[in-house]
């Protein structure tokens, strides 16, 4: 039996988590569970799973959570509480599913005190990827992708010489504004940015996906996760999902990890890692499928995506300034101070006044994203 620790619980990515433990009882024990301020659910997943450790990040709920439960479970706070649960000794895997830079410490302590990782929080590579990937290396530490697109790479990548990767093709959606104009994308409101058209997913990460921000940070997770240079990753837009990444090798082969949109699939896989399992759920009935269709990213209406490429080539500290400036301006999108197209203005112009700082330590990058959520977010930060 595994052992888990799940960062961000009561999240899509976490809930879904625990929907694959609760198919697989024999198999995994939940040992710790972190949130931000959700104890409403948590209160549920805490009688069900029978955590031994539980940290909500506000300190205020946190306090509400106890009346609730009382002594039932060991509850804890802040940034200290969440990388308690993510040092566990108890815990063989960590599910890193917060959103957001908040995750970076955790992350970081977890690969640190020799666990694997589930990684489905992108922003700890965008931001730290120099630092966690070698750091997992030499503690024999196993990152493991559950974004769909990564896990697909992974999953393509099993049993080939990674010196014949020629490139990686990561795959897109191209969300709920595939095909419209900068002009039709002024007067975008925020019900019609959270309809993503395949993938049912949290608030923030359906808006990444609008602004096509989203697979900007997964391009330099990419880089990270598969040591490639960034110009060896391809952006293809598919409209259907069903296609979730590609790799191609020098020979001029393609392996595709293909499915239904189903992120438990990349959960599940990552949990049982290297077995596979049975999934209950949908199939690709390619009968009715009927055709795939491939489209060049457009990355002068989407130029959160073009801005991904720049801030990935310039390195440093720079992917970092990109991400919370994202952060950012998502938020205020999301609360009614900006408008859509502010999302990628408002990256360009942090990127364009920023100084990049090489090979940044934790504190730097922490240090910078904290700077920037200070002056320009009016909203609490969604965690």
């Amino acid at each position: 039996m595994k052992n888990v620790s799940i960062l961000g619980s009561t999240g899509s990515i976490g809930t879904q988590t625990l929907d694959v433990i609760r198919a697989n009882p024999d198999d995994f024990q939940v040992v710790a569970l972190a949130v931000n301020s959700n104890i409403d659910i948590l209160a549920g997943q805490i009688k069900e799973f029978s955590p031994k450790l539980v940290c909500v990040y506000d300190e205020k709920r946190a306090a509400e959570l106890k009346n609730i439960v009382g002594n039932s479970v060991e509850i804890v706070s802040g940034m200290e509480g969440l990388i308690a649960c993510a040092v566990m000794d108890s815990a063989d895997i960590v599910v890193g599913a917060v959103v957001g830079m908040i995750g970076v410490r955790p992350v970081i302590e977890a690969v640190s005190a020799g666990k694997d990782i589930a990684l489905a929080n992108k922003e700890s590579l965008v931001t730290a990827g120099h630092i966690i990937m070698p750091l997992a290396a030499e503690k024999g530490v196993s990152i493991l992708p559950v974004d769909s697109e990564h896990s697909a790479i992974f999953q393509s990548l099993q049993g080939q010489d990674r010196g014949g990767l020629a490139k990686i093709i990561l795959t897109a959606s191209g969300g709920p504004f595939r095909g419209k104009t900068l002009d039709e994308l002024e007067g975008v409101t925020v019900s019609q940015a959270l309809c993503h058209p395949n993938w049912s997913m949290g608030r923030k990460i359906t808006i990444d996906s609008a602004t096509m921000v989203n697979k900007g940070l997964e391009l330099m997770e990419a880089k990270w996760l598969f040591d490639v240079d960034i110009d060896r990753i391809q952006i293809l837009v598919q409209p259907q999902s069903v296609i979730h990444s590609m790799v191609e090798f020098d020979d001029g082969a393609v392996i595709a990890q293909m499915g239904t949109p189903d992120m438990r699939l990349p959960i599940q896989y990552a949990l049982f890692y290297p077995k596979r399992m049975y999934l209950e759920g949908d199939r690709v009935d390619f009968y009715s499928l009927g055709r795939i269709d491939f489209e060049k990213p457009d990355i002068d209406t989407f130029e959160g995506l073009r801005l991904a490429f720049d801030a990935a080539k310039a390195g440093g500290s720079m992917p970092t300034v990109y991400n919370a400036a994202n952060e950012c301006a998502v938020a205020e999108f999301l609360a009614g101070r900006i408008g859509f197209t502010d999302i990628p203005r408002m990256i360009k112009n942090l990127m364009d006044s920023h100084k990049v700082i090489k090979n940044p330590d934790v504190d730097t990058i922490v240090g910078i994203g904290e700077e920037i959520f200070e002056k320009y977010m009016h909203t609490e930060r969604s965690r």
